[in-house]
């Protein structure tokens, strides 16, 4: 019973790559795969007085809200994360509100918005 329970804890302290990478593991190897459902949700604290637990969001998608004035760069820079042709990046960009890629991780979302607004976009992440 002790090994159970030292296994969980380890499971519990994965970080979401090393979850992932379980995850891979299991489906690869073993054939098994979560249920329909999704992700484990994790128990929230005992009490809540709100019902709701908050869960945490693992992927965003990386909204462009407007090109700035920088259109070209924009352009260039949404060209080389989504890999589209010049044509198809342009009409992204000018169309406003789109989505330049969807569920993503928080970290490669946040490194996405990063270079977009270093180019000069207004970027949200949801």
């Amino acid at each position: 019973m002790a090994d159970l329970k030292k296994l969980a804890e380890e499971i519990v302290g994965l970080t979401l790559l090393e979850a992932q990478e379980l995850k891979t593991i299991l489906k690869d190897e073993y054939g098994i795969e979560p249920a329909a459902g999704g992700a484990v949700m994790m128990a929230g604290p005992a009490g809540d007085a709100g019902g709701d637990a908050a869960e945490e969001q693992t992927e965003f998608d990386v909204i462009l809200k407007s090109a700035g004035a920088s259109k070209i760069n924009v352009i260039k820079e949404v060209r080389g994360i989504t890999g589209l042709g010049l044509k198809e990046a342009k009409e992204l960009v000018e169309a406003g509100g789109k989505a330049v890629k969807e569920q993503v991780s928080k970290d490669e979302a946040e490194e996405i918005k990063g270079k977009l607004e270093a180019a000069g976009a207004e970027v949200e992440l949801k």
